[in-house]
């Protein structure tokens, strides 16, 4: 049985990243096995993918060739001497695969999302010695992407991987699906034990994008990325557009800057001395913030006094207006300067809430 989480560490240990590769659909024996062929000739791939069934949006769209498939995933991957992993969404899925001889299963972002098909899964796969990946929620949930983990771990399987394949949004943006990169970050924090790897054909949608994201996943010290590739990407029976040939999967990966994860002494001590300085003035800061909340207590006093709510839209807006409008210079992004303010405004209304109340339990006892 392969050890996919082995693999990941002694992967990245060189700095080369984890390579999942191969077509977003199984079309035809012929298919499946070219890519195959053609993705073995760069000698970085580690794990053959296809979908077998494809969860669509809509009906009446191609939805997987279905159990037929697995054969030929198997076999191209026999032929190159690369294990095979697949999407399932159920349990017939699963019980398909393990029949076939698949040695990695993925559960995708639409099946993370509902518990009661990753307990169905996982109670498949009770006793079954198989890793299994897990694709991050279509929703930016952290609590239900971390449930799926503890679901499979509860049924024995103790191979596992996270896929960050970003999320659903309904914002128009450049993206097909927006990576959140702070969530994922905060999942690699509380799950140190599970290796992250980074989807970037479901992120950028675009395969003029890919580079882009897949750069970002390496510099965030992700363990590895799963690709998709086709030997004809636009004629692709499936996500045509976020598919790549296996040469420009080659040419991707060359073009990959690796960085260490860990600095020697030398580079160690003047990271030191930097973090120094961001030390003190993370402290003035907070001291900061505090003497704010101090006058934030003062405002509520005084919105008490006179009988005044404790939320103004007005001043809100204009408040907010103001600070979005020097994003520039300040050298800030206007989406942090959003969150900062709003995040600052929170706990304000906090504080004035608290002194509100603390006047109502007063009269109370009195």
């Amino acid at each position: 049985m392969i050890d996919i989480k082995r693999l990941a560490e002694t992967v990245c240990k060189s700095t080369e990243p984890l390579v999942i590769a191969g077509p977003c659909s199984a079309e035809t024996p012929e298919q499946v096995m070219e890519t195959a062929k053609e993705l073995s000739a760069d000698g970085r791939v580690n794990l053959l993918r296809a979908g077998i069934w494809k969860p669509r949006t809509r009906p009446n769209s191609f939805e997987g060739v279905g159990a037929i498939g697995l054969s030929w995933l198997v076999d191209a991957g026999k032929e190159i001497g690369l294990p095979t992993t697949t999407e399932v969404a159920n349990r017939h899925h699963a019980e398909a695969a393990l029949e076939a001889g698949i040695d990695v299963l993925w559960l995708g972002a639409r099946t993370t999302v509902n518990p009661f098909a990753v307990q169905e899964i996982a109670d498949v796969l009770k006793g079954v010695d198989i890793p299994v990946m897990v694709k991050n929620p279509v929703n930016p949930d952290l609590a239900l992407w971390m449930g799926a983990f503890e679901r499979l771990s509860k049924s024995g399987i103790n191979q596992m991987l996270a896929i960050h394949r970003g999320f659903s949004t309904y914002s128009k943006t450049r993206y097909r699906n927006v990576p959140n990169w702070e969530l994922p970050l905060d999942f690699i924090s509380q799950c140190p034990d599970i290796p992250m790897i980074c989807d970037p054909s479901h992120i950028a949608g675009r395969r003029d994008l890919l580079q882009e994201v897949s750069q970002k996943a390496m510099d965030l010290n992700y363990r590895g990325l799963m690709i998709e590739t086709h030997p004809s990407p636009d004629n692709a029976w499936s996500d045509a557009k976020q598919q790549i040939t296996p040469a420009g999967l080659t040419t991707l990966l060359t073009a990959l800057t690796l960085r260490k994860a860990q600095p020697d002494d030398e580079v160690k001590q003047g990271l030191e001395e930097i973090r120094e300085k961001i030390a003190v003035l993370d402290d003035n800061l907070f001291d900061l913030l505090a003497k704010r909340m101090e006058l934030a207590r003062e405002v509520g006093a005084y919105k008490r006094e006179n009988n005044i709510t404790i939320f103004q839209q007005e001043h809100w807006s204009k408040m907010i207006s103001q600070r979005l409008s020097k994003s520039e210079n300040y050298g800030l992004t206007s989406k942090f300067i959003r969150q900062a303010i709003e995040a600052i405004h929170q706990e304000s209304i906090r504080h004035q809430t608290h002194v509100m109340n603390a006047n109502f339990e007063k009269k109370h006892l009195e």
